[in-house]
Order: structure tokens, then sequence, then C-alpha cells
């Protein structure tokens, strides 16, 4: 592959020492915002914070029982189900990622509710309802709960200019956004149109759903089961849809490998290395085979060499494909694998595929520090532990030791 110099050189030029980096103001690595201050052991992690929110009141189950004297008492009834509701995050509603479980858990401290943190839906909740009633009339036996939706953002740790010209790590908003769903547990009951309820809550849900003012609430019924009204006919939900690979809300599409791209890289090339050790980034021989951390000798064959292709910059983040010197092939993440948690960094032909554009947060001037995030699955690159032979992975929200940041130091 030809690699010439280009303008690409010019973004990557910034990655040059400078200046005496600047020390960052520690902080916490939960509930970070924009524009507060972060360290260098954050560059390789990731955090959502959320945006907006809506807490809905919502009946998931209903049915309309008429009750007349001498039938009351305790009464078991089977609901029919009128709203289906799933937990989902961005388009994933596995919700096995940390950054999925995270973003919920701030969802439910922003809201102060206690809704559900892990997949799943109040199609699989009973729709059995049993109740004391002491009185005749038209009941609507229901269960419900509070839906809530909204948007969540996506922080990275990078350097930032100050006013007075010297510069910061903060929490910038990075890719990734998108909207979740989730609920509080379900909540049961029975209540007639005469019944007085606190407003804008489920059991006034339920009771708007009676119909009060309708014929069939009116008339006289035998005991039991009244046929629903036009309001108590459920909504048809979609059939559940798997997630599309993985992809999260608002990412780029990924597309196939079957052309080889014509990079402009830099002339410079990298070593993606462990800040302070000797092992760095090593891409593999075999094609089956992932990056992993290995040691630089004389004997590595450039294999960890990498260099900044096709590079551009955005609000101080560097875009770039990254080309290993030795093997020719691109780091990417298998398409296959990109929902994966864990997934191993790969090195494949080089195309024109967002799986093989990768984010780059950097340190201030001055230092060599770096945090890598894939472009289409949006998590961060990392290790699970510091060992020759292990292998690059992603992470959803990064390696929360610092063990995703690395040095980016030119050879």
């Amino acid at each position: 592959m030809a690699v010439t110099a280009t303008a690409a050189a010019g973004a990557v030029t910034a990655l040059g020492l400078a200046a005496a980096p600047a020390a960052a103001a520690p902080t916490g690595t939960t509930a970070a915002r924009p524009g507060d201050a972060c360290t260098a052991a954050d560059l390789g992690t990731r955090h959502p914070y959320i945006k907006t929110t809506e807490v809905s009141p919502t009946i998931t189950h209903f049915k309309g029982w008429y009750v007349t004297e001498g039938t009351t008492g305790q009464q078991t009834v089977s609901t029919d189900t009128t709203t289906v509701i799933s937990v989902s995050v961005g388009l994933n509603d596995t919700i096995e990622t940390s950054f999925a479980v995270e973003a919920l858990s701030d969802v439910k401290a922003t809201v102060g509710l206690d809704v559900k943190l892990e997949y799943t839906s109040t199609s699989e909740e009973s729709n059995s309802v049993t109740w004391n009633l002491t009185q005749p009339g038209y009941y609507g036996f229901y269960k419900g709960t509070k839906k809530v939706t909204g948007t969540y953002g996506s922080l990275n740790c990078n350097r930032a200019q100050q006013d007075d010209g010297s510069w910061a790590l903060k929490w910038t908003e990075g890719p990734g956004s998108g909207s979740f769903t989730t609920f509080t547990t379900l909540e049961e009951g029975a209540v007639r149109c005469q019944d007085s309820v606190p407003a804008d809550s489920i059991m006034a849900r339920a009771q708007a759903l009676l119909d009060c003012g309708s014929a069939a609430a009116k008339a006289d019924h035998p005991a039991g089961a009244v046929a629903p009204t036009a309001k108590q006919k459920p909504d048809r939900p979609a059939p559940h849809q798997a997630p599309t690979a993985g992809t999260p809300a608002e990412q780029p599409t990924a597309t196939g490998h079957s052309t080889r791209a014509a990079l402009d890289c830099s002339t410079e090339a990298y070593k993606i290395a462990v800040p302070g050790k000797p092992l760095s980034w090593g891409a593999p021989l075999l094609a089956d085979d992932g990056v992993r951390l290995r040691p630089s000798s004389i004997f590595s064959a450039h294999l960890d060499n990498w260099r900044l292709c096709n590079v551009t910059e955005q609000d101080g983040v560097l875009e770039a494909s990254l080309w290993n010197w030795g093997n020719g092939g691109c780091a990417t993440v298998a398409e296959q694998n990109a929902s994966t948690e864990r997934a191993v960094l790969m090195t494949v032909p080089c195309a024109e595929d967002d799986l093989q554009r990768f984010y780059i947060y950097r340190d201030v001037p001055g230092s060599p520090k770096i945090g890598v995030q894939n472009k289409y699955t949006g998590s961060m690159m990392g290790y699970d532990r510091y060992a020759d032979g292990e292998f690059i992975r992603q992470y959803s929200s990064g390696r929360q030791d610092g063990t995703g940041t690395f040095d980016l130091t030119a050879v």
C-alpha cells in the first residue's frame, strides 16, 4: 500500500510533544456532566448522561368487569394486554453492556423512581388481578406502570483549551446519543367511575379507560366481564425486533469489506503502548487472530507500528483509520461481534467502513496519552489484564481502572 504524506499529517502534527502537561483536576467516574474535569486515566472511558426524561402513567393490562349484588367479595380476573413496554437503550434492548446499565442507573437517579435496570417487558408479567370488591358496580381491573422515556448523550474525556490559552481535560459530549425506555414495578387494582382518584395517576388512567360516559358503561350487565369499549381495545404492538447488529442509535452504518480503500496516511508511524511499560498493540500475522499486547523489539517486523490514515478533526477529537505497517491491514471490530462486550480488535483489508474508523481522545499537549473509541460500536479499546499476548478488546464504557489509556508515541 502506498503511504503518502498529505494534509492529514497536519492534523496528526497536533499529537507531537509541545509543552509540559497541565494537571487535570480529579473527578469521579459517575454522574459526569459536560464540562466537568477528568483525568488522563479517564481518556479510555465513556459515560452516559441523561439529557431529557418523561414519566407517563401507562395501563398495560385492563378488563371491564360488572359486579352485581351478591357477587361482591374477592374476584380474580384475567385482564387483556393493552400496551407493551420493553426496556431498551438505543437500538440495543439486551441491556448487557456496562454503558446501557449505567445509563438506566442514571435514569433511576434522575427521576427518583425504582425503574428496571435490565431487559424485560410488561408482556412477561402475569395478567391476573385479584381484588376484594365491597360494592356492586362497573369496575376496571387493571395493571399499570410508570413508563420512563427520554434521551441520553455520551461523554468522553478529551483536552480542551481554556480562555487563558492553557489546556485541561474535560468531559465533552461525543458520539453515541440515543433514546431509552424503562418502567417501574407494575401496580394492580380495580376502580369504578364514581371513585375519587389522584389526577394523572395509574388509577386515573385506568378510570379513563372505563369510558364512563359511554352507553356500555351506563348499561346494566350480568355479573362478570364486559365487552371492551373502543378505548379499551389494545393497541396491537409491532412484533418484537431483535437489535440490528448492536448498532447504537445515531451511530454510522457499517459497510462490507469487499473493496480496499486508498488511504491517505501520515508519514510518521506510532506505537500504541501501555504507559510506562514495554507492551504495545501488536497486529497479528494470521487473519483469524486479534491485536494483542506484545513487546516491541527488532523482531517485531513493524507489527507494532501503526499509521493514522484519512485523519479528520472535529471539536478537538481526531478520527482516523489505524493502518498497520507490518501486515498492511486496518484495525477493526468484526461486524458479527459489533454488539459484543469484550469483542477482540482485529485487522482486515482496509475498506470504507466505520468499523475501521476510530476516535482518538488526547491528553493535554505535551502528553502522549490517548483513549481510542470505535466509531461504529461506540465502545472504547482496552484490555483485561497487563500480560504478553493479551487481546485488545472493546468495552462499552471503557475500562474504569485506567487500562484503556494508552501512549501514542512516534517511532
